[in-house]
């Protein structure tokens, strides 16, 4: 699938305190992000990985794939994950947002939510292999859902966030030292979404 360079005449730059954080709400166009998904959801191995909490051990809320264009493996609650070659799909993708953003990434951790039930708890994206300020590219597509950050140490910092099916999220700068982001759960009857997140393993 061809996939034109998106004439980023709408970016949005949240105005939060020790946060760089930009949304592009039509990344890709509606078309290209239901292609993409449809492509993802079929051809993708997905996995249900099991993470520790307190001792104990649950399914992680959520199915997940993980490649890159090397061999560094990619860990986070107790999970390390060994990374695929990325397919040529992956490949444009991560083209198109190198060219978009002026950045460089080598990995991509796919995450699958089936539906409302299935999320991503309170974290920072600070592991040490991603660096001192990790750049974070975070690709929507398929069902809308809400992205919540709060800030580590100004309670009254929040912010929340919906975001779009083509959408794309980058966060850069102090933002991982200062905020934590979520995925959380919901009663509303909601589609699946699969999210693409972009990072540089050092």
């Amino acid at each position: 699938m061809s996939m034109s360079l998106f004439e980023t005449t709408k970016i949005i730059k949240l105005p939060l305190q020790d946060a760089e954080i930009e949304y592009h709400p039509q990344f890709f166009s509606l078309e290209e992000a239901n292609a993409l998904f449809d492509d993802l959801y079929q051809n993708t191995s997905w996995i249900e990985e099991d993470i520790r909490v307190y001792g104990k051990v649950y399914k992680q809320p959520r199915l997940t794939a993980f490649f890159a264009n090397n061999q560094k493996p990619y860990g986070y609650s107790n999970i390390s994950m060994t990374p695929q070659p990325f397919s040529p799909l992956l490949n444009s993708i991560k083209t198109k947002i190198e060219a978009a953003t002026d950045k460089h990434f080598s990995s991509c951790l796919l995450n699958l939510y089936r539906d409302g039930q299935d999320s991503n708890g309170w974290h920072a994206d600070d592991e040490k292999e991603l660096g001192h300020n990790p750049v974070i590219a975070s690709v929507s597509l398929g069902a809308k859902r809400t992205f919540h950050l709060k800030h580590k140490k100004i309670k009254t910092l929040k912010h929340k966030l919906n975001l779009q099916n083509g959408s794309l999220l980058l966060m850069k700068g102090e933002t991982q030292h200062h905020w934590l982001h979520q995925i959380p759960k919901t009663k509303k009857p909601l589609g699946k979404r699969i999210n693409l997140t972009f990072r540089l393993i050092k």
